[in-house]
């Protein structure tokens, strides 16, 4: 048996595969590794159980029975923020960005080794785990609270998936700094992932979709062109006085 890290022992993790093989080798690393595992075979029962169990993360194949994938991603994010791992055996770059446009946290590639599904499982749980005692973040018009994981954007409620608060916060922590997309990926991730840094264009589009529906007045994230992105501090709300 594995040591069971800090935090991680009884967390429920919910597995959407249709190969038994494949869902039952998961499981057991899973299982040694301290937490819960329930597995669903079908895309179609895959939103019912998140519903029913609200599992810490889903580990959520694209090819399955009864609905796909991404459908199913789409469905889940409709209600919830639940992390996603999806794993897939497709190669193609626009399936994966895709699958993070829809609000997946993470993808593994097919063929893969349990012990990274292992680690990529613990990476993401880690970020929805604050940190005791982490200071509020304010920046403009957006308030973060580290503690209770609640962003307002002017006193709106904003929806964010783990990867898209942990993007935030990594901007709000130092606003006006441009990062480049790997500082980005290596933060955001949790863990040292060589080069996939397209994922973090789909985060950033994400994340500039939700603000805009509070803010469409100004873009609080900015391009830098050909080396990444910055949080730009704003001095003033558009539309007050001064």
């Amino acid at each position: 048996m594995n040591e069971v890290e800090v935090g991680m022992a009884g967390r429920n993790v919910l597995i959407v595969e249709d190969e038994s093989k494949i869902a039952e080798l998961l499981r057991d690393y899973l299982i040694a590794a301290g937490f819960v595992v329930t597995i669903v075979g079908r895309g179609d029962l895959a939103a019912g159980e998140v519903r029913k169990t609200s599992p810490a993360l889903v580990l959520l194949d694209i090819m399955l029975p009864g609905m796909d994938g991404m459908d199913v991603c789409r469905e889940i994010r409709r209600f919830s923020t639940v992390p996603i791992i999806m794993l897939t055996a497709r190669v193609e770059e626009i399936d994966r960005v895709i699958g993070l446009e829809l609000g997946a946290d993470d993808y593994v590639c097919k063929p893969f080794s349990p012990r990274e599904i292992v680690a990529r499982v613990k990476a993401v749980l880690r970020r929805t785990q604050p940190e005791p005692g982490e200071p509020k973040l304010e920046v403009g018009p957006i308030l973060m609270d580290c503690d209770t994981r609640e962003v307002t954007l002017r006193g709106i409620p904003v929806s964010l998936t783990p990867s898209e608060f942990a993007l935030l916060k990594a901007l709000m922590e130092r606003p006006n700094r441009v990062f480049t997309r790997g500082e980005l990926l290596n933060l955001v991730q949790g863990y040292n992932f060589d080069g996939y840094e397209r994922t973090i264009d789909s985060h950033i589009k994400n994340l500039r979709k939700k603000m805009a529906e509070n803010f469409a007045d100004q873009e609080l994230i900015s391009t830098v062109h050909g080396v990444g992105y910055k949080l730009a501090v704003v001095d003033r709300v558009p539309g007050g006085d001064g």
